[in-house]
């Protein structure tokens, strides 16, 4: 199966776990925009959705479905989003789009988030995508340096300025054994706004096409 059939697959199965009058957390990527495709046959039966992104903002907008602010909407009930990498674990790698830091928080914020990928997103170790990390643009070189520290190869990605007025700088070369010591270490970081570890608030369910694992 094509990895855009199976992309499909799994943004339409995540419409099984919408419940009535939910609000939802929707994330962003090709897979997701799948998803949101899905969503708007529910517009009626839900509250409405928090978005993690201004391209995910355009796409509930255009379809109806209302975007509500996080702060107004409280605690979630579910989170639906991608991942560019995801082991065993349901551990994963995001910020391949840039969003990983409205991502994380509405992660943060809901009850269950659903990870919908296609196979080629799975992985046994993380690390062979790059990894994203946000950061305050004056901090680009002093976070690529303590990078360095730590055996990466710190890209900037340049060009790309975040939802946030942040920068992207992508991390080369790591083999990632211990994801949830790795997220907590670059968290310290004076100037890293986000780190694109989803390791210490994992997934709860990964759909890979509509397959559960």
């Amino acid at each position: 199966m094509s990895n855009a059939n199976e992309k499909r697959q799994a943004g339409e199965a995540a419409i099984r776990y919408v419940e009535d009058g939910a609000i939802v957390g929707v994330g962003t990527g090709s897979t997701v925009a799948f998803f949101i495709d899905a969503l708007a046959d529910l517009r009626d039966r839900i509250q409405g959705a928090v978005s993690s992104s201004e391209q995910s903002t355009a796409h509930l907008k255009k379809l109806g479905i209302p975007v509500l602010d996080l702060n107004a909407a409280g605690p979630l009930s579910l989170y639906i989003d991608g991942a560019d990498e995801c082991d065993p674990h349901k551990r994963l790698i995001k910020g391949g789009g840039a969003a990983l830091t409205r991502e994380k928080i509405i992660a943060a914020a809901a009850q269950k988030f659903v990870c919908i990928i296609d196979s080629s997103k799975q992985v046994d170790l993380l690390g062979r995508f790059p990894l994203p990390i946000e950061v305050i643009p004056m901090a680009r070189s002093l976070v690529g340096r303590e990078i360095v520290k730590l055996d990466g190869q710190p890209v900037w990605r340049d060009g790309v300025v975040t939802d946030n007025g942040n920068w992207i700088i992508d991390v080369h070369g790591w083999r990632i054994t211990d994801p949830v010591e790795l997220e907590g270490k670059l968290n310290q970081l004076a100037g890293v706004v986000t780190v694109g570890l989803f390791a210490r608030r994992p997934a709860d369910v990964v759909l890979v096409g509509d397959r559960e694992i």
